[in-house]
């Protein structure tokens, strides 16, 4: 009998590992779209992220034009919103982006801050989005013109700081610095070299922009860090301050309606009305008749009020301003302006009450004739918190002067002056001669009798606040040098460096709009 012999099949076997392999590469290539579609979803995004970036950046350009044309226009050229928002500003202003293509590659939403206190500075929010996403970047600038206060020290002519002297924030001049003293910051010059005069330490020959003698051992010419001393650098056109005290006569007529008819005239600069309101003070004589004894005192209060007088005359040799000049009340507890500017079409004399808080910019300049006036500090001058809260602006058609009655009259003392000063066409200076003589003003040596200036100084001529030499007139000597001296001897003269992104009210700018901080904000409105 034959055996029967069966065998088995093998394929349900085979099924179940080719299903299981399937299933597998299945969940693989599942895995691995994902991933590439994950992919695809993260470079199309970082795409869309860098493009909305990029789109606001272009918002912040966009306003750059803008303000470099129109510097006080916050409103993107229209009158709307009436109010702004107290965190953003003015805005929302929307654009379109057109690309290179011409094409409409997404829009850039716009929030404009004014910084307020007359600066020129606004802080301007740009939103970025591509087309067709709804990804968002934002960017934030401050966009401003730096002014003459930006430096601690600028000046049309050349400096020479002693071994002795120090020079606190940024320094620049038009000519060159010999900068044998010690620097806190960037001293900087328009020239790669120049011949420096005698009086600035010069001996004939040729230095570069920025230099020390090399003799000097403290702090030592040969060894000290000189990597914040810059030369050439563009010049500071101070030929843009006549320009500036016009654009501030306009701006204080236009804060009331008894001159706001005058402030778009064609002529307005030259305007010369009788009229006075807060932010304009017009000719001490109706005649139009100068002189350099005549004009007015301000002073300045610290709730936000002046008082003025008229001076009809100035003895300069008196110990105290009150017997100095001979003055008139005109009004007391006058409120500050609108925009923080007064205007003077005479000579000013100023001093604070005993402080000041507030922030004010006082213009002098008879703008229609051939005079020039002066600003003269005549007492004290002291803000009521150095934060930047504060700020006085003392902008001369001429020079601003430190009155040689201004100081105490003896004893220790600390005098000092907290203010940003600028002379168009003069200097900022403690006079060497009283006032129309040859006699030397009186001077101050003793070390526990010093002076503090606070603030900016910009001057077109010179800027000291002393003078040294032999006996003449009522200088004083220093007995430890046998030296005498007009002015204060020992002097301090300090940056303040709020007024950076905060100078004083309608402050002359000393060149065009820029980007002056830059950041992405995380977050947006």
């Amino acid at each position: 009998m034959k055996r029967i012999i069966l065998h088995k099949r093998q394929d349900g076997f085979i099924l179940p590992a080719v299903l299981a392999l399937i299933i597998a590469a299945s969940i693989l290539g599942g895995a691995v779209l994902t991933v590439i579609l994950n992919n695809f979803f993260v470079v199309s995004n970082n795409v869309q992220s860098q493009q909305a970036f990029n789109i606001a950046e272009a918002g912040i350009n966009y306003y750059l034009w803008h303000m470099a044309h129109n510097g006080t226009d916050y409103k993107d050229g229209g009158t709307t919103p009436a109010t702004p928002d107290a965190t953003l500003g003015y805005g929302p202003y929307v654009h379109n982006y057109i690309d290179s293509n011409a094409q409409n590659a997404g829009t850039y939403t716009l929030w404009i801050k004014p910084q307020g206190g007359g600066s020129t500075i606004a802080t301007v929010r740009s939103i970025g989005k591509a087309a067709g996403s709804n990804i968002t970047r934002t960017v934030q600038a401050q966009i401003g013109a730096a002014s003459f206060a930006s430096y601690g020290l600028v000046a049309d002519t050349e400096f020479w700081f002693g071994s002795n002297e120090s020079a606190n924030g940024p320094v620049f001049s038009n000519v060159g610095v010999h900068m044998d003293g010690s620097n806190s910051d960037v001293v900087g010059s328009a020239n790669a070299t120049y011949v420096p005069q005698a009086q600035y330490g010069g001996n004939g020959s040729s230095h570069a922009g920025v230099w020390c003698d090399t003799s000097v051992t403290t702090p030592n010419c040969n060894t000290r860090d000189k990597s914040n001393w810059l030369y050439p650098k563009t010049s500071v056109d101070f030929n843009q301050v006549s320009g500036s005290l016009c654009t501030m006569k306009k701006t204080a007529f236009a804060d009331y309606a008894s001159t706001s008819g005058l402030a778009g005239q064609a002529n307005a600069c030259t305007q010369t009305p009788t009229t006075r309101t807060n932010a304009y003070i017009p000719q001490y004589s109706s005649s139009g008749s100068f002189s350099s004894t005549q004009g007015y005192l301000i002073q300045l209060n610290n709730n936000g009020t002046y008082d003025l007088y008229k001076v009809s005359g100035e003895n300069d040799r008196q110990t105290t301003y009150t017997s100095a000049l001979t003055k008139t009340t005109v009004a007391t507890g006058i409120a500050l302006p609108p925009s923080g500017v007064i205007f003077v079409e005479d000579n000013v004399w100023v001093r604070t009450n005993p402080t000041f808080h507030g922030r004010v910019s006082i213009a002098s300049g008879r703008l229609a004739t051939n005079n020039s006036t002066d600003i003269t500090i005549a007492d004290q001058m002291l803000y009521s918190a150095k934060d930047g809260s504060d700020s006085i602006g003392l902008i001369a058609e001429k020079n601003v002067l430190i009155a040689p009655y201004a100081p105490p009259t003896s004893g220790a003392f600390n005098f000092e002056i907290d203010a940003a000063a600028l002379a168009q066409s003069g200097s900022v200076t403690w006079p060497q001669y009283y006032d129309g003589t040859n006699t030397c003003t009186r001077g101050w040596a003793s070390s526990n009798q010093t002076f503090t200036f606070y603030g900016s100084v910009a001057t077109r001529q010179d800027w000291t606040w002393n003078y040294s030499g032999g006996s003449c007139g009522d200088r004083v000597k220093d007995t430890s040098t046998g030296t005498y001296y007009s002015g204060i001897e020992h002097t301090n003269t300090t940056y303040d460096y709020n007024l950076q992104y905060a100078p004083p009210p309608s402050y002359p700018v000393t060149g065009s709009y820029n980007i002056l901080s830059w950041r992405e904000v995380l977050t947006h409105p």
